[in-house]
């Protein structure tokens, strides 16, 4: 690490400007406190280490100063009094700890030794938020349709509030995108959100999931485990696919919705959560009621104050702001205002179905952005079946056609997109360059001689 190490003790100065670089650190040597700030002023350190006692500037001042233009550096304080409060009045300004004076090298090595464990740790942490946010997107919701502007302030009405909010929906609309408004602009903000799909639990071990175990359950259990609902604690949990939950499964979560109580597998004891439930389906549930798959109370018991949330064809309007959004979250460099996507391209995305909604529309994206070597994005970077999908809509659309009929469709239709480049047209139909002019010869002579 980079240490600045500041005391006016001549020995202890040339002791520190020594051993530090043989334990691996880089060191600055500083005699008092006005030029351990300056230093500080100067360039940045991993740790510092100050002396309480200092002439010119005392070491909590320095510690202060030091928090305030670099927040990620740790400090140690050294005190050679006999009392302790001032280390401890240090360690409250933010010092990671402290020694007293004198103290043995060796303690100090093992002192710094948790403090690069810590700052590891912590560069870790950051960078697993990066991903976190890069593989999560922006969590804005996007478009400008008047549906989607319902779904706004619906989340606007409900998210101060602690109302149980059932999310409806069709897959791939985005109903977790809608639950991590609704925590965001909460009280409850700060504090966890924690998403669970419901229908991806294996129904054996769902209640230890949601509530947790105890060593010993059930055979495997050999540690305890904390349930999502203890996780979520203070927060917001959300259950995605709640329609998927058995019914034995049902009347358990019922029980917690109303005791608003816990109680982990294999344990007699009961503990108190605060958890704010936000729920999400693309079932019917009121159907399910009727054929008896869902418990009706429950039903009436997440459904306290519900959104819907429109499907992407019901929003089409909104396909080319999604689109640009979804390409500068998968693209690492910065875009421009530049075309991002070919006229052609965008007609193609607007016309689409999307029968996988959002999410659909993302893989899309993404798939194009492999492809693409430089925007904007062309037909031909699309998905091979994204095109197939397309066109069996258009021949769909055409009336009854033959087989034969088809294909001359298709081949027409490819060698359009890819502007005439027969190596690709057949590496997207997914037949060798020979068989695809084999049929051109066939269509050609079919048409001469008709």
């Amino acid at each position: 690490m980079s240490i600045m190490f500041a005391d006016d003790e001549p020995g202890l100065q040339e002791l520190m400007a020594a051993e530090l670089p043989r334990l691996g650190h880089t060191v600055t040597v500083c005699p008092d406190g006005l030029t351990a700030l300056a230093a500080v002023e100067k360039q940045a350190y991993d740790c510092i280490i100050v002396d309480l006692d200092m002439p010119g500037m005392n070491g909590i001042e320095v510690l202060q100063r030091t928090k305030e233009l670099q927040p990620l550096c740790e400090a140690i304080v050294l005190t050679g009094k006999s009392t302790t409060e001032s280390a401890i009045i240090a360690v409250k300004c933010g010092a990671f700890d402290y020694l007293t004076k004198p103290s043995r090298l060796a303690d100090l090595a093992t002192l710094l030794g948790r403090v690069a464990e810590r700052r590891q740790i912590s560069k870790q942490m950051s960078a697993l938020q990066l991903r976190l946010r890069r593989a999560e997107g922006d969590p804005q919701l996007i478009g400008k349709h008047p549906s989607m502007e319902r779904v706004a302030k619906l989340i606007a009405k409900v998210a101060p509030t602690e109302s149980t909010v059932l999310i409806r929906g069709e897959t791939g609309c985005g109903k977790e995108l809608v639950a991590r408004a609704v925590h965001d602009q909460s009280r409850r903000a700060a504090e966890s959100f924690v998403a669970i799909n419901c229908g991806a639990l294996p129904e054996n071990l769902i209640e230890s999931e949601l509530f947790g175990h105890c060593r010993g359950a059930f055979t495997g259990a050999d540690a305890a485990r904390t349930g999502m609902f203890q996780v979520a604690d203070g927060g917001t949990i959300f259950l995605d696919e709640i329609g998927e939950l058995p019914l034995s499964m049902q009347a358990k979560l019922l029980r917690v919705l109303e005791s608003r109580e816990i109680r982990r597998v294999g344990d007699n004891q009961v503990e108190k959560i605060d958890v704010r439930v936000v729920c999400a389906t693309h079932r019917n549930l009121e159907q399910m009621v009727e054929q008896g798959e869902f418990r009706e109370d429950l039903m009436f018991r997440i459904n306290t104050f519900e959104i819907e949330v429109p499907s992407l064809r019901e929003r089409a309007s909104d396909i080319p702001e999604l689109a640009a959004h979804l390409l500068r979250r998968f693209n690492n460099e910065q875009l421009s205002d530049a075309e991002l996507f070919t006229p052609e391209t965008m007609s193609a995305l607007t016309a689409h179905v999307w029968p996988g909604n959002v999410r659909e529309l993302a893989n899309v994206i993404e798939h194009a952005v492999i492809l693409c070597d430089a925007l904007p994005i062309r037909p031909e970077h699309l998905p091979r079946h994204f095109g197939d999908r397309q066109l069996r809509k258009e021949l769909r659309s055409s009336g009854p056609m033959s087989l034969r009929e088809m294909e001359h469709v298709a081949i027409e239709q490819a060698l359009e997109r890819h502007d005439g480049n027969k190596s690709a047209v057949a590496a997207e139909l997914g037949i060798s360059l020979k068989t695809l002019y084999n049929k051109l010869n066939t269509v050609a002579a079919e048409k001469q001689s008709a």
